[in-house]
């Protein structure tokens, strides 16, 4: 997803892990660091990001409004940045040292299309205009479902908006026929259509992979390393309560994202939490690699470099440290 920015959006921790017996690696809770984390606080996918900060990690953490070039950022340095796989590709051109350590969040996309602009299936998309971010997961899955059509990026208009609230009124104005993005912005542009609506589903095509995301060199580091484990473990946490009880972090992410309740209650069901690394995401990267070598017009990365992105020694140690309930 996109850099967002805006406002911090800073809490404290109420409550420690329980239950947790450490790993040998590891070291308890209570000399664990204050933690910061940048990520993007005006998406759903965040949410157990959010309760995890709040609740979960026993030293204190803010979550800033940002991303994966806060890893890099002196100004506003984060131990820790969540982005979709997308962003993760990019920024790693230029910093190979980028690790992806858990996927907290998956989000199924769909595009959303007007009817009476004559479009019934996704070849009907050509010379259409389209509502979406190139660069993002968004731009990605558009991409995909073109080409299931025999179509590209060359056979339709992308039309950015910004801010992304904006897409119901473009709808409604006809300024564009169709929109490609993550939800609620999904689920309010087919509000916007009504009935005068078609919905091509992205299941089985593409879904967004919303990761956390570290350097190697943080996690060459004995202190940074065992914060960002304790961390990875307080959204582990966070993700088994939120399958168990969602509303908590629903109000989070209303708060953090200045969503309505019914916007976010409606697109909870495109979205799952599972807070582990996903058996396919290498071959995801390798997918998207040849994509976004193509926009940048570079070379693709071979598989055995982008391998070197996922290090799920974090993930590991997070688990050794006791069950999770469910």
């Amino acid at each position: 997803m996109i850099d967002w920015r805006g406002p911090i959006f800073s809490m404290t921790m109420l409550v420690a892990l329980a239950g947790c017996a450490p790993h040998p690696s590891v070291e308890p809770a209570a000399a664990v660091s204050p933690i910061a984390v940048s990520g993007s606080t005006a998406t759903i996918e965040i949410a157990p990001v959010l309760l995890a900060a709040r609740d979960l990690y026993p030293a204190g953490a803010v979550v800033s409004n940002g991303g994966i070039p806060n890893l890099f950022d002196p100004g506003r340095p984060a131990d820790i940045a969540t982005h979709a796989e997308t962003q993760a590709l990019r920024y790693s051109v230029a910093h190979p040292d980028i690790r992806i350590i858990l996927t907290v969040t998956e989000g199924r996309y769909r595009i959303i299309a007007r009817r009476s602009a004559g479009i019934r299936r996704i070849a009907d998309l050509k010379g259409k205009r389209i509502a979406t971010l190139t660069t993002t997961s968004a731009g990605y899955f558009l991409a995909r479902m073109l080409a299931r059509a025999g179509l590209a990026f060359a056979d339709v208009t992308p039309v950015r908006i910004s801010p992304l609230d904006g897409i119901p009124a473009a709808l409604e104005r006809r300024e564009v026929d169709a929109v490609a993005i993550w939800e609620p912005h999904g689920g309010n542009a087919a509000r916007a259509l009504g009935d005068d609506i078609v919905i091509f589903s992205g299941d089985g095509v593409y879904r967004e992979l919303f990761n956390l995301n570290t350097t190697a060199a943080d996690l060459a580091d004995p202190a940074k390393r065992r914060r960002i484990t304790e961390f990875v473990r307080a959204v582990i946490v966070a993700s088994a309560r939120i399958r168990r009880d969602p509303t908590p972090a629903q109000a989070l992410v209303t708060t953090s994202a200045g969503f309505s309740a019914a916007e976010v209650a409606d697109a909870w069901p495109t979205l799952s939490f599972p807070a582990a690394l996903p058996a396919d995401l290498l071959d995801e990267l390798v997918a998207q690699e040849e994509w976004l070598a193509t926009q940048d017009r570079r070379p693709p990365r071979p598989r055995e470099v982008l391998s070197r992105l996922i290090d799920p020694s974090i993930y590991k140690d997070a688990l050794a440290m006791g069950p999770i309930s469910k």
